[in-house]
């Protein structure tokens, strides 16, 4: 599509993920803007795991940036963009998350999610091994396959909860992935080395991006909720 063709696309990426939230953080009803506090806060702990990660495969050519669809503003090999991006986006997946909390008031995936989730966490440590020479795979599994497997030991309230959250952020993710990484645009925004991937996509996205998605939201969840022991969270 041509109009996507633009130095500023991933910035309006970064926007169109945003406007909504935002706009909706003061309502009433939902008051999301009570809760940054604590959002950010698990935002701050995830960016320092990830964005060292994101500087080593980047450095590593794991991945790279297109500057025909960024400012070209860079720190640390990262776009500016790519910095917003561990921002913005979990910040409009916990909207998700508090608007599904307040019109959706039974936990529905409460029985589900810890057998769901140390299942798929063995399965991840499982096929990383399989992928050992390749970095994205085996680093993003055995990553989430381990904090999958302390937060299936822990159990927290939260976990039915945040599931349903990750799967309906699903929808919006593969918009916003699908377009990064070159549906209905010339060439991806973000490239990556076939090399260092299994290879498996959905759509244009790497299988691995989903898996990497997961632990990003699980690691701010684990500051933005915690230990909680009340039967709604």
């Amino acid at each position: 599509m041509e109009f996507l063709e633009s130095k500023y696309l991933y910035f309006y990426i970064l926007l169109f993920a945003l406007s909504y939230p935002l706009a909706q953080s003061f309502e009433r009803r939902i008051t999301y803007y009570k809760k940054w506090k604590k959002l950010f806060a698990g935002i701050a702990v995830m960016i320092a795991i990830f964005v060292p990660w994101d500087v080593w495969f980047t450095h590593q050519g794991v991945w790279w940036f297109n500057d025909d669809y960024t400012t070209g503003i860079r720190i640390f090999l990262l776009p500016i963009e790519e910095w917003l991006f561990f921002i913005l986006i979990p910040f409009a997946c916990f909207f998700i998350y508090e608007v599904l909390n307040y019109f959706i008031k039974k936990n529905i995936l409460s029985g589900f999610a810890r057998p769901f989730l140390f299942l798929f966490s063995i399965l991840l440590i499982v096929v990383s091994f399989f992928y050992s020479d390749r970095l994205y795979p085996f680093v993003t599994f055995v990553c989430t396959g381990i904090i999958g497997l302390i937060t299936v030991y822990y159990n927290p309230k939260w976990l039915g909860r945040f599931l349903l959250m990750y799967f309906v952020s699903l929808i919006p993710f593969l918009l916003v992935n699908g377009v990064l990484t070159g549906s209905l645009i010339e060439n991806p925004v973000v490239n990556y080395n076939p090399e260092e991937i299994i290879g498996l996509r959905i759509l244009t996205i790497p299988v691995e991006d989903s898996v990497y998605n997961l632990m990003m939201l699980l690691i701010v969840m684990w500051v933005y909720k915690g230990f909680k022991t009340e039967k709604h969270t």
